[in-house]
């Protein structure tokens, strides 16, 4: 798409998408006509996929000890609330395993590299409390039917279902699958499932798109004899299978529901469920047909209401002869509107400059593109990226350009249902403090939105809380501080959110008046890609971490001697001042890092372990400067400890 079409698709968006917006719980007469800005969207599912199997993104190998487990998980979630995004989809049960103590099937291989392995601790219950802890939905992505990716069922452990009950599996182009026409089967698979949701405090339960197993050419389904014997009244094996998936659907709705009303239910099918020359209802597109191909009829599930959204896995580029993204999203569109189920896209930003894809995915442009058409259809209520790793990759910027077009402020998840928003909080104190304003409230909720507005508006208008230009942040905890706010006078105010994401009434306004914005009259931050910066040949630049500041950030081995890099200012008096530094953190990285402070009187050293606390403002202290331009502040390599020493970014602020 060119950049002359995309402006136009934008404003012809935007002129769109003014409507009535009024925040919940006012009156019609109060409403007013807010000019909804598309870029950025008040509600909007954002997530990614996070794969375990084969160890796709994490764990990143198996063995790997508790504490590398967790601090790779942690980095995941700090990925994702640094790309603005609300949620997670974590594969949990990826080859008829478990990463819970489950009674109903063993440990997965994936976390030790032995089935049935402990791994040491409850992973599912860690994920989810971390998740929610940074205010990240969590939704436990399982695989119903896939039992192995190989077909030798010796290789499972002796105490697998699959081997107790060998007439539950067969095998078919490599693998081992559970049976889905059996009924056994099926009421094993939604009670493992099931496990997971009672005992743990999950937002979502998520299918992907593998069901009966796709086609292997000269390989027919071995299920012959469950057909015969199950098959009843069905005139053909596809409309039967088609049938024993939908079972599995609409029971698990039911179970899921029953059990906890507020917990989603979603599935990622395959993109197509059938080409429009087969079928008048289908897309206008050529490609395997996922209602013949893998008996997935996903149209059907919109259309009962079995699902809660529906994400189809669109991993097309714009213009694609087969399958054109934007002819599916607006088949998609079609499909859910006015069914009360929300479409959720799957986006392939694992082929977004990779090698060996269409030249369209070599354009950085391209996954953004799908966002912006996505603007044309209401009915898209959000976008999942496959997988971790991918947006973390960051291939020729694709991802960078995704968030700095769609994701410049955060956005609450889309409603679910119908119950009743929380009663509005009451904000009862607002202060400026050495690192933004600090904000706290009193209130019942799961959680909390802040709105910052300029100035000290009367009267809150309703337009401020229409889109998320006013968004600043969204909590899980009745404080919050507002790092971004500069000097000047703002109004905040405090919304509430239940479990499913209805908001109350705004707060009234909190105002604080005009200030510094840092603590004092002079503040300055100095990166590592600006002229203030200078270090030696051995410090390399890398952008591998996400929690760098800025562009990149550089790092060096360790040795004995100095050769720092140097942060320098135009400290503009002499005076005391709090010296920040921000580094990304990695477990490869130095436990005891060296910072050098040019202090007035002489250089003062303070060390900093740089495996954890990455990507945040982190104090090195108060110290009396004296005035001038200088190198205040170096990254010592001089260490020893092992593990890169890294230096990326200095906050100097007058107290």
């Amino acid at each position: 798409m060119t950049a002359l079409l995309r402006t136009l698709m934008a404003a012809l968006t935007a002129a769109a998408l003014v409507s009535i917006v009024a925040p919940s719980q006012q009156t019609p007469a109060a409403a007013a006509a807010c000019a909804v800005d598309p870029a950025t969207p008040k509600r909007q599912l954002r997530a990614m996929w996070i794969s375990s199997v084969a160890n796709i993104d994490w764990p990143s190998r198996t063995g790997l000890s508790v504490s590398a487990q967790q601090g790779e998980f942690r980095a995941w979630l700090d990925l994702a609330v640094a790309k603005r995004m609300n949620a997670v989809v974590v594969q949990v049960r990826p080859t008829a395993d478990a990463f819970w103590p489950s009674s109903y099937e063993p440990w997965s291989q994936w976390l030790t590299g032995t089935q049935g392995g402990n791994p040491g601790y409850d992973p599912l219950a860690f994920m989810v409390a971390e998740a929610h802890a940074r205010n990240l939905e969590f939704h436990a992505w399982f695989n119903p039917y896939r039992i192995a990716n190989h077909d030798d069922p010796s290789r499972l452990i002796s105490t697998h279902p699959a081997r107790r009950n060998p007439g539950w599996r067969f095998a078919y182009g490599g693998k081992l699958y559970y049976n889905p026409g059996i009924p056994e089967v099926r009421d094993f698979i939604e009670d493992a499932i099931m496990d997971a949701v009672s005992k743990y405090d999950v937002d979502g339960v998520h299918l992907d798109d593998y069901f009966y197993p796709y086609p292997v050419s000269g390989q027919a389904i071995p299920d012959a004899a469950a057909y015969a014997q199950y098959g009843g009244s069905f005139s053909n094996v596809g409309d039967w299978r088609r049938e024993n998936v939908n079972l599995l659907i609409r029971e698990l709705d039911q179970r899921i529901h029953a059990a906890k009303s507020h917990v989603s239910f979603g599935i990622s099918p395959f993109g197509i469920w059938r080409n429009n020359g087969t079928d008048p209802l289908g897309s206008r597109t050529s490609g395997l047909q996922s209602y013949d191909a893998i008996y997935a009829d996903s149209r059907k599930w919109v259309k009962q209401g079995w699902v809660d959204y529906l994400a189809p896995q669109i991993y097309w580029h714009m213009g694609f002869a087969t399958a054109p993204y934007e002819v599916l999203t607006a088949w998609w569109s079609d499909v859910v509107r006015g069914t009360g189920v929300q479409l959720v896209v799957g986006q392939a930003a694992y082929r977004a400059g990779a090698s060996g894809q269409d030249a369209a995915w070599q354009d950085p442009a391209e996954l953004s593109d799908h966002l912006h058409d996505n603007r044309q259809h209401p009915e898209v209520a959000g976008d999942i990226f496959f997988s971790a790793k991918d947006v973390r990759a960051d291939r020729i910027g694709a991802f960078t350009r995704v968030v700095n077009a769609h994701y410049t402020r955060p956005a609450l998840l889309p409603a679910r249902g119908t119950a009743a928003a929380p009663a509005t909080p009451s904000i009862t104190s607002a202060t400026r403090g050495s690192n933004g304003v600090q904000l706290a409230w009193t209130g019942s909720a799961t959680s909390y939105a802040v709105y910052r507005v300029d100035g000290s508006p009367p009267t809150a208008d309703p337009c401020f809380f229409a889109d998320a230009r006013n968004l600043v942040g969204t909590t899980r905890q009745k404080t919050f501080t507002d790092t971004g706010a500069g000097g000047s006078a703002y109004t905040y105010y405090v919304a509430a959110l239940n479990r499913t994401h209805q908001e109350s009434a705004p707060s009234a306004g909190r105002a604080v008046g005009q200030g510094s914005g840092g603590g004092g009259a002079f503040s300055v931050v100095i990166d590592n890609a600006g002229p203030g910066f200078a270090a030696g040949s051995a410090w390399g630049t890398s952008t591998y971490s996400p929690q760098l500041h800025g562009a990149d950030y550089r790092f060096a081995e360790p040795v004995a001697a100095s050769d720092p890099a140097w942060f320098s200012a135009a400290v503009p008096s002499a005076g005391d001042y709090r010296v920040e530094v921000w580094h990304p953190a990695d477990p490869g990285y130095n436990s005891a890092t060296p910072y050098i402070v040019a202090a007035t009187g002489g250089n003062r050293t303070v060390t900093l372990d740089q495996r954890t606390g990455g990507g945040a403002w982190r104090s090195l202290g108060t110290y009396r400067l004296d005035a001038g331009t200088y190198n205040v502040v170096g990254v010592s390599r001089w260490t020893s400890t092992a593990g890169y020493v890294i230096a990326d970014a200095v906050r100097i602020t007058r107290l």
